[in-house]
């Protein structure tokens, strides 16, 4: 079945613009790039994809001169050219760092040609090849679907109309809490949600989690450049969906590996997208700074995969709301993971706040920079008198505004921190954690603080 995708509208922008560059789609395996990419090139006279895991294909690129290398791929494929536009898809480009070179020239040769480009480890061939065309492409950074995109694909298109009106009509709350409780425990890869979308049964979903998180393990390989950085690959990736708390690389999973080489393996799959190290930062205003010194926490790509993880899926399908479950930290997951996929431009880099003190600490779950502002962003249920971080944060703040996410309706309430600081509280139900930003506009434009 045909997933909706809002990166598709990206591509069409992309299409149109009289700057055009060769187009590299980023992010994680299996989060349905080539998929987003043929589904695309219905919108074009001529397709040609090539895969460059496929010799034949990538033999193409020991070519020098660029319009052999289109007319040597259209007699390959066996196709004919209509004159009309053309879209060339180049797969797996990873495997040609020559591929990767020659965008530059597809770009000041033959601006006529649509060029995408993609890979599953991109991310790692890019910072190896020798004169990388910077400039001269462009990117699109495509993640597990999101909430609104589910909703789509489900067909539901009141809910997402209710889900794109701010502020949010009191009568679709509940509608759409459930269908976000849903959407949390299968989470937004894309063969998951076709899947459940076809047969609405969870407990047939277990073989394509097993298999996806299979096929990132099998990856390790390809991550490391010897077998003890592969060991300790596998090691994280089996425990680290168990470490719910901020980390330490020393020792990590209870092993006895060290800090440098867990470090090393963190950033490689932090890399690949499969797990984030989120770093806390103590910035009150723009820019925010991440403080590498300090302990991060880990981010998955996908709630699904993570629930599947550490088996409680069948738990969570009778939970009521999510801060109640698991310490709160899987709401924490599917927040963070709905504010990445709003990015599609860059690399999102999420971040919480810390103070800590010799006689003070304080974490507050998240920081959204909005204009001149840093946004404190508690996930949390029951009253604003429990948010003491958040309290210690607006009481430093140059600006009276916070948001909590919870489980309950919207509303905005005017408060005071134990010290006496006024400030205003937004209350945003977890499903609107992708609207975050209109959230915080209208927050703004209601209080006249713009």
């Amino acid at each position: 079945m045909i997933l909706y995708r809002k990166s598709i509208e990206r591509l069409r922008e992309w299409k149109n613009s009289t700057n055009r560059k060769p187009l590299i789609i980023r992010g994680a395996r299996q989060v349905g790039k080539t998929t987003l990419v043929r589904e695309f090139a219905k919108e074009f006279d001529d397709f040609i994809e090539l895969n460059l895991e496929k010799e034949r294909d990538r033999d193409l690129f020991k070519i020098d001169d660029i319009n052999k290398i289109l007319n040597a791929a259209y007699l390959l494929k066996g196709q004919k050219t209509s004159g009309g536009k053309t879209l060339l898809f180049i797969d797996e480009i990873q495997e040609s760092p020559k591929a990767i070179q020659n965008l530059r020239y597809f770009y000041e040769e033959r601006p006529d040609i649509y060029l995408l480009a993609a890979g599953s480890l991109l991310e790692f061939a890019l910072q190896k090849v020798p004169n990388f065309p910077v400039g001269r492409v462009s990117y699109l950074y495509l993640h597990p679907l999101s909430f609104e995109e589910y909703l789509y694909s489900l067909g539901n298109i009141p809910a997402v109309e209710a889900l794109n009106t701010v502020p949010l009509p009191s009568y679709a709350h509940s509608s759409l809490l459930n269908l976000f409780h849903d959407y949390t425990v299968i989470g937004g890869m894309p063969e998951i949600v076709a899947q459940y979308i076809t047969t609405k049964n969870i407990s047939n979903l277990s073989t394509i989690y097993n298999s996806l998180w299979q096929s990132f393990r099998d990856d390790a390989e390809k991550y490391s450049s010897n077998d003890t950085e592969r060991r300790i690959i596998r090691h994280v990736l089996e425990t680290a969906p168990f470490e719910t708390d901020r980390i330490k690389f020393e020792g990590f999973g209870k092993s006895n590996y060290r800090s440098r080489e867990v470090g090393e393996v963190m950033r490689a799959l932090d890399l690949a997208g499969i797990v984030r190290l989120i770093y806390p930062s103590t910035s009150l205003e723009p820019p925010i700074v991440s403080d590498l010194r300090k302990r991060p926490r880990l981010q998955f790509l996908d709630t699904g995969l993570l629930n599947n993880s550490i088996l409680v899926q069948g738990d969570l399908l009778n939970v009521e709301d999510l801060n109640a479950f698991h310490r709160g930290k899987i709401a924490q997951q599917i927040v963070t993971q709905e504010l990445i996929t709003t990015n599609y431009d860059n690399r999102y880099e999420p971040h919480f706040w810390v103070r800590e003190e010799k006689d003070s600490t304080a974490e507050v779950d998240l920081l959204y920079q909005y204009g001149k502002y840093v946004i404190p962003i508690e996930v949390k249920s029951g009253k604003q008198g429990r948010l003491r971080s958040l309290h210690q944060f607006v009481d430093r703040a140059n600006h009276p505004f916070a948001l909590r996410l919870y489980a309950g309706e919207f509303r905005v309430e005017k408060a005071k921190t134990p010290s006496g600081t006024p400030y205003i509280l937004a209350n945003i139900p977890y499903f609107l954690s992708s609207k975050i930003p209109q959230y915080i506009e209208f927050l703004l434009n209601t209080h006249n603080a713009l």
